[in-house]
């Protein structure tokens, strides 16, 4: 009997544990969404490194995340819908940019503000985009590029 007693109060225990963790992550992530939010969308020609889910930043500041991401079938521009919180209103002249955390570390939606009157109203575009860099090819292109100087450098042969 003592130990039944014992393994119910362990139970209990981890129960209580996982729940705590539970609750943690849901109150410190984005899966609750963001509230009272408006979306906007963005058109990128490549959309490399996001996801539902990805941060929206002003400043280095989340303010929003990523809802939605498509293939525009006509124009094969990647679509971007993502949403902000209501105290975020962007100028119509506002940036957006996939930008990376570092060298190999993950993408997030960057938003630089500009300074136009006119606010965007939710469901909105913004107009001006950057895309993602894609490290990979620009190493690529240095390194074939270095062996082709060094190849159009050599010794003429008589």
């Amino acid at each position: 009997m003592q130990r039944n007693v014992v393994e119910t109060l362990v139970g209990a225990f981890v129960l209580i544990v996982a729940l705590a963790f539970g609750w943690y992550a849901y109150t410190t992530t984005s899966i609750r969404g963001t509230r009272g939010a408006y979306e906007l969308s963005a058109r990128f020609d490549r959309a490399d490194g996001l996801a539902i889910g990805t941060d929206v930043r002003v400043s280095g500041i989340k303010v929003g995340s990523v809802t939605a991401i498509a293939l525009d079938p006509a124009t094969f521009f990647a679509q971007v819908r993502f949403a902000l919180r209501s105290d975020v209103k962007l100028p119509e002249d506002t940036v957006a940019e996939i930008a990376a955390e570092g060298l190999l570390g993950g993408r997030y939606l960057n938003i630089n503000p500009g300074n136009a009157d006119r606010v965007l109203a939710a469901g909105e575009a913004v107009k001006f985009t950057k895309s993602s860099a894609d490290f990979m090819q620009m190493i690529g292109k240095f390194l074939f590029s270095a062996s082709d100087d060094k190849s159009k450098t050599s010794t003429p042969q008589p």
